[in-house]
């Protein structure tokens, strides 16, 4: 990849206002707003897209990813324009009338506000562009600024001055997720030497999460991971990562519900209800509970309180990974199983399980485009990618020397019930999804609400119906298909493959082709045949087992 950009292009994004306002109308006298020709074919496909990002199915997606995933800024106080001072009027609000007035939740490209942020941003980047295209992004920024949108309610205004460490955690806090918890059973079902897919991915991932940064910097106005796609493959490539992206989304609250019925019924095996002539066991009993418990908070507009308390899941997963040790070293639950060394039958169903693991590359292109200094944003992804890989594998050794053959789906399910430790790490596993569950819904119900009629825009009832409908159907899935690590590892071969191995690759070489090298071209080619061989075998063998338990 060719990153470096000329000292003309630095010396122009660092200048005042003035200057860039000198230049700009210099340019519109002269009429040339044209690339030079050494740039014309990559250069006129992206500079003819920015306007299409605003305006494109889904908008909301740089918000509700935000919202889903960021730290709040530490200057984001309890004050003033704060969460609390809002949280009154969080439920469902009249103010979903205003979205169509506006056609659009925010701009991608910085309105006057952001742009001071965004010069600074920019300068710390390694641009691949030339200093024509800076010119002509700051024009378009001034033009949008002169059209300014209003913005939905629930809106969560995530950092955009994000430090180093704020980005870590962001990432941690997306990659070690209830993956962790399977790491064990994939250990299981592949064997000892499974292990190694498991680095494998983890190099892969991070080559492919850089190859998003060079994405986001070939055009201005490119900020998530949707506008890639638009970049790289028009509107229809928008559409399908967007629902791509938020089919992992909902399938993750599908696990929830599954893992809420899990793990409460293990700690109260016998509880059952009759209700309206149905007995009610415990598994269905706790996932109808869980289901109703999260309900309320799927009504929310404001979720950036919930936000806070999220950002607890870095902490919940290393609890639960501190708690399992714990068990083995000092409670001296022992390491008592060899296991096997390959299993080739069930070798697939870990691949899934492995992949799930590295499924934070659709936050990525948010966090970088957040982060006050993206030339740290390969230190960033290598640090998470690092302390995500060595909680997993830590999992998965103690946890498949502990249990052996009979490790379940979720490690929490075979820690001794009467350990202080277990306890410890079965609660905070049943916990940490209420505060989970609403913010990775959000985004899938506020798509969906873009595609509200406008003559409805005023009735509150269909966002209700929407968010009540999406939390109901995860029931419902979860009821019927309530294999936590086969769904898992479903999603992992056939969603997770794609967003984090495939598609970058295809859309770096669609955006970047004219300016990537040989080896660039042969690394992305390889990681796809993986992708596609790891999507195509796991996939089978996941529906192959779920098909065989549901017929059992």
């Amino acid at each position: 990849m060719k990153n470096s950009v000329s000292d003309q292009s630095f010396t122009f994004i660092e200048s005042d206002d003035e200057d860039v306002e000198k230049a700009s109308n210099q340019e519109e006298e002269d009429g040339n707003f044209s690339d030079s020709s050494s740039h014309s074919s990559l250069g006129n496909r992206q500079q003819s897209k920015p306007n299409s990002y605003t305006t494109s199915w889904p908008q909301s997606y740089r918000q509700s990813i935000d919202l889903y995933s960021s730290v709040p800024s530490p200057n984001i106080g309890f004050l003033g324009n704060s969460s609390l001072s809002r949280f009154g009027s969080s439920f469902l609000s009249s103010s979903l009338t205003q979205r169509h007035a506006a056609e659009v939740t925010k701009p991608l490209l910085p309105t006057a506000v952001d742009g001071q942020h965004h010069h600074h941003q920019r300068h710390s980047s390694h641009s691949l562009l030339p200093p024509v295209q800076s010119r002509k992004s700051s024009i378009l920024r001034k033009a949008d600024s002169e059209h300014k949108p209003s913005a939905f309610s629930h809106e969560f205004h995530g950092s955009r001055n994000s430090s180093f460490g704020q980005a870590v955690i962001n990432g941690v806090n997306v990659l070690c997720g209830v993956g962790i918890l399977s790491a064990p059973y994939a250990v299981k079902e592949g064997g000892w030497f499974s292990l190694a897919i498991l680095f494998i991915f983890a190099i892969l991932s991070f080559y492919t999460g850089l190859l998003l940064r060079y994405c986001l910097d070939s055009s201005p106005g490119l900020e998530t991971y949707p506008d890639i796609g638009q970049a790289a493959f028009g509107r229809i490539g928008r559409i399908v990562i967007s629902i791509i992206l938020y089919m992992e989304l909902y399938a993750c609250c599908v696990e929830y519900i599954i893992l809420e019925s899990d793990n409460l019924s293990s700690i109260f095996p016998n509880a059952h209800l009759t209700l309206l002539g149905f007995e009610l066991d415990s598994h269905l009993l706790f996932a109808l509970a869980a289901t109703l418990a999260v309900l309320p908070t799927c009504w929310l507009r404001d979720l950036s309180l919930l936000s806070y308390i999220s950002v607890g899941g870095v902490i919940a997963s290393v609890l639960v990974v501190l708690c399992l040790f714990w068990v083995g070293l000092v409670d001296q639950v022992g390491f008592v199983s060899k296991g096997s060394q390959l299993n080739l039958s069930t070798l697939p169903v870990a691949l899934g399980l492995y992949g799930y693991c590295y499924s934070g590359h659709a936050v990525f292109p948010n966090i970088y485009t957040s982060m006050a200094n993206r030339s740290q944003y390969p230190a960033f992804l290598l640090t998470s990618f690092i302390i995500c890989t060595l909680m997993c594998a830590g999992a998965a050794v103690i946890g498949y020397l502990m249990f052996g053959e009979s490790t379940e789906s979720q490690f929490t399910l075979n820690m001794p019930s009467n350990l202080v430790a277990s306890k410890v790490a079965i609660w905070t596993t049943v916990v940490n999804p209420f505060t989970k569950y609403a913010l990775t819904m959000s985004p899938v119900a506020m798509c969906l609400e873009e595609l509200i009629p406008s003559r409805h825009l005023k009735s509150q009832i269909y966002p209700i119906l929407i968010r009540t409908a999406l939390v109901i159907s995860t029931l419902l899935v979860g009821l019927t298909i309530p294999f936590f690590g086969l769904v898992m590892a479903l999603i992992g071969s056939l969603l997770t493959m794609l967003v984090t191995l495939i598609l970058p690759c295809a859309c770096f070489l669609s955006i970047l082709w004219e300016k990537v090298t040989y080896l660039q071209v042969s690394a992305c080619v390889l990681i796809i045949a993986v992708g596609a061989v790891s999507s195509a075998f796991g996939t089978y063998s996941a529906l192959s087992k779920i098909i065989e338990s549901l017929t059992v």
